[in-house]
């Protein structure tokens, strides 16, 4: 006689090893497609940004405080003074400066018609460059820009001289 032995059948435990091995299959395929996925995606979209406005840089020449290191005499040159004021909340630096209009006199010299002074700027841009802090104001003295010819009328002796000026500033 033959004996048969068979083994005891654990229900479920063929489909248990096909289960794993569709998991595994899976997470391979899904993670190698979520690689290809991420390196080879394209996407489009849109976005948006407004400039801010910059406030204009104010200049003023000899405010209380401020004092004239050389004078203008006839046939020489002196220094210009400038205070430039930044009302931004950032910082500029001033890349130029150029005339803005004729030099006068002073209002307590009305009989000086005739000042000779002329202004020539520093070249541009400025070396070295000058920046101004946020919400502060600095001196600044040109040096030797300002000349006066020997065809100045005599009542422009004790004056001071207004020279319009434009400084072009950037971020």
């Amino acid at each position: 006689m033959t004996a048969t032995v068979r083994t005891p059948r654990i229900p479920g435990n063929g489909r248990l090893a096909r289960t794993a091995a569709a998991t595994v299959a899976l997470c391979i395929l899904g993670g190698a497609g979520t690689a290809y996925a991420y390196w080879a995606s394209t996407g489009t979209g849109s976005g948006s940004a407004t400039n801010g406005t910059m406030q204009a840089v104010t200049v003023d020449a000899l405010v209380p405080g401020d004092t004239l290191q050389t004078s203008l005499v006839p046939g020489g040159t002196a220094d210009v003074i400038l205070r430039a004021t930044n009302l931004n909340a950032h910082a500029v630096t001033i890349y130029g400066i150029a005339a803005n209009g004729p030099v006068t006199a002073d209002a307590a010299h009305p009989g000086c018609t005739t000042t000779g002074v002329t202004f020539t700027p520093p070249p541009t841009p400025l070396t070295p460059p000058v920046t101004i802090q946020a919400n502060t104001s600095i001196l600044l003295t040109l040096q030797g820009t300002a000349s006066m010819s020997a065809g100045s009328l005599s009542a422009c002796q004790g004056a001071q001289f207004n020279v319009p000026v434009t400084l072009e500033v950037r971020k």
